[in-house]
């Protein structure tokens, strides 16, 4: 392994969080006996192009400090060689790190832990899921695919009333920070009415149904900390697939909070598959994975057994 790490940093992270626990985790990798580049790109496709550069002329392993949609760019860069990612989760879901037991908004332990996983060669090879599909519709590029057909994810891949939700916050300038997305749903809740789906499960069985949202799991939470498909195992090779059914906004309104601690999943309008291939199909909607939008339904989403070496 080379000795010289790439530390990925988005500085807007968090409200500014990130710039400051990228200066703990350079020294704890440098004390470790690592020499640090950073990069920090002009936006979200020049920091990939400079992160896939990075890892075609050798780097030992980069280390992502920001949040999710940082780690989604990371992985557009990763997945698939054999360079490992470590995470300082600073962003504000930080549901990638959740999902693989990492530290949240400990910068210091963070850079600790991928210092020494690094010097004693503690990786874990993690699935991630691959998306091909109307991808032509994609958002600032931090989830952009590598011109090969597809896109790959780390957590969710969510359709339904919660991307909606998304692409109404997306479009709204004022309220700022989570309160946009909170009057998001409001206003969306009250135009509420379930999507007919058209859901095929490793291109044999079919399921048409109306549903209110349906969520293609890797790992277990998005949103920050909703835990949509709280069983998912993210190194079993399989997806799992949440299916929330026809429900009235009462029910949708008293199901929506039990997301939280999982409990979601044992309410009679919620079903569960697990597929390692998943199609999704439906008018007027778009997909969003690892909270990046992806572009308009049908999608598929194919998992990839051990993609992505993860500093454990």
């Amino acid at each position: 392994m080379s000795a010289e790490i790439t530390l990925l940093v988005n500085p807007t992270a968090g409200s500014g969080r990130a710039a400051h626990a990228a200066q703990p985790a350079a020294s704890a990798l440098r004390d470790a006996g690592f020499s640090v580049r950073s990069v920090v790109g002009a936006d979200a496709p020049d920091a990939l192009a400079r992160l896939r550069t990075a890892v075609r002329e050798g780097t030992g392993a980069v280390i992502a400090v920001g949040g999710d949609g940082l780690v989604s760019l990371a992985l557009q860069a990763l997945a698939g060689t054999l360079v490992p990612l470590g995470v300082v989760a600073v962003g504000t879901g930080n549901d990638f790190a959740r999902a693989m037991g990492l530290p949240v908004r400990e910068p210091a332990r963070a850079g600790r832990l991928a210092a020494e996983a690094l010097k004693e060669g503690r990786l874990r090879e993690i699935d991630l899921g691959r998306v091909a599909g109307s991808l032509d519709g994609g958002g600032d590029g931090a989830g952009a695919g590598d011109g090969s057909g597809g896109t790959w994810y780390g957590t969710v891949l969510c359709s339904g009333f919660d991307s909606r939700v998304n692409d109404r916050g997306n479009r709204m300038r004022l309220p700022a920070g989570r309160f946009k997305y909170d009057l998001a749903m409001a206003l969306e809740l009250a135009a509420f009415r379930p999507f007919p789906y058209r859901i095929t499960l490793d291109g044999g069985a079919v399921l048409e149904t109306e549903a209110t949202l349906v969520a293609v799991g890797n790992g277990s939470s998005y949103g920050g900390g909703m835990r949509i498909c709280a069983d998912a195992v993210v190194d079993d090779g399989l997806f799992d697939v949440t299916v929330v059914g026809d429900c009235s906004r009462t029910t949708l309104l008293k199901v929506f909070p039990r997301v939280y601690k999982g409990t979601h999943l044992d309410h009679p309008k919620v079903t569960v598959h697990r597929a390692a291939k998943v199609t999704l199909e439906a008018a007027g909607i778009t997909a969003y994975a690892d909270g990046e939008p992806l572009g308009p339904l049908p999608v598929t989403a194919q998992c990839v057994p051990a993609a992505l070496r993860l500093l454990a």
